[in-house]
């Protein structure tokens, strides 16, 4: 599988990257156990998790997938997965965060309390990349930065990211960093997939020109993409449809997000793109996702082995002028909304 490095930093990883979120809620140790085994196989070598994993966040499941890929990591060479692994945030009201008593400022406290519990459930002595889940806007960006930079060269971490940031949040971090001579972000994980190119506005070019990453999450839009969700089904065990069947006013809100009028019927079109190809439609969008020149690593979660294989079809797979085209036709009939 073709490599692609992280920002400005010495680390390179698989154009694919493995996310985590859904092992040891949605599916169990065993399965992570064997698909871990399959995309390592195949080339991958990029891992993602997080402290607050799996998802939806739980107070009494929180770090448990980080536990089992301390378990599935335990016995390999080290220097052969590049892991990385995230300090949770404030959530900006998705949901509140059910670790360290709910407390998630970004500063050196509960930073090094995260890295420190990470490390512990990981079974390894350094995080390869650590990023800032939910960016703290109300902390001063070199608080936060100056945390980092520590354990960088305490030997801790190798590089740093953020997820889920804006232009002004990602520019004014790396403008704190080259004023103070702090180790600066060389990733960013934002949602980015054929149904939301909100990424393409603005943050593309701060990326191009500052040489940060993307790690786009959610590339099959959650599942939305596969058209698993098409006519009005409702797949058991699916995460929406688990979201749905819940109590929870945040979870109902994610699936809005993802699963609505105009992300289905601009599934259906891309579907048609796809027919038209010849490919299955996870694969033409993972592989439009890995086309993009600010793109590092896609990141793609399953919950069984046999969802892997249209994944991983699209490794080296160009998409035509043709092809693309037609993408961009359907992303113009059916704009994402703002807001």
């Amino acid at each position: 599988m073709n490599q692609r490095r992280l920002g400005r930093s010495g680390i390179v990883v698989s154009e694919i990257g493995m996310g985590t979120m859904t092992f040891g809620n949605q599916a169990d140790e065993a399965t992570a156990f064997r698909v871990f085994d399959r995309v390592v196989e195949a080339g991958i070598d990029f891992f993602d998790t997080a402290e607050i994993y799996p998802v939806p966040p739980d107070a009494e499941l929180a770090g448990a997938t980080e536990e089992i890929v301390g378990r599935w990591l335990k016995g390999r060479p080290r220097d052969g997965v590049i892991l990385a692994t995230k300090v949770v945030g404030p959530a900006h009201g998705w949901f509140n965060p059910p670790i360290r008593n709910g407390k998630a400022a970004i500063d050196r406290h509960q930073i090094r309390r995260a890295v420190e519990g990470s490390l512990r459930r990981l079974q390894t002595d350094y995080i390869d990349l650590y990023q800032v889940h939910w960016p703290d806007h109300g902390m001063r960006p070199e608080d936060t930065l100056e945390a980092l930079d520590e354990l960088v060269r305490e030997g801790k971490l190798r590089a740093i990211g953020v997820c889920n940031e804006d232009s002004w949040g990602l520019m004014k971090s790396l403008w704190t960093a080259e004023r103070e001579g702090l180790r600066r972000f060389d990733t960013i994980q934002n949602n980015f997939s054929l149904n939301n190119r909100r990424f393409e506005d603005e943050l593309a070019e701060v990326c191009r020109r500052e040489q940060v990453s993307l790690l786009p999450y959610s590339p099959i839009a959650g599942g939305v993409l596969s058209g698993k969700y098409n006519d009005g089904a409702r797949p058991a065990g699916a995460r929406f449809t688990d979201y749905l069947n819940s109590d929870g006013e945040r979870q109902k809100a994610m699936v809005r997000r993802f699963v609505n009028d105009r992300c289905l019927e601009s599934a259906k079109r891309f579907m048609d793109v796809a027919a038209e190809a010849g490919i299955h439609p996870v694969t033409l969008a993972v592989a439009w996702s890995r086309q993009h020149d600010f793109v590092a690593s896609t990141l793609v979660g399953v919950t069984c082995e046999e969802q892997l294989e249209p994944i991983l079809a699209a490794d080296g797979l160009e998409l035509d002028a043709a092809t693309l085209e037609a993408i961009d036709a359907v992303s113009r009939e059916l704009p994402y909304p703002m807001g």
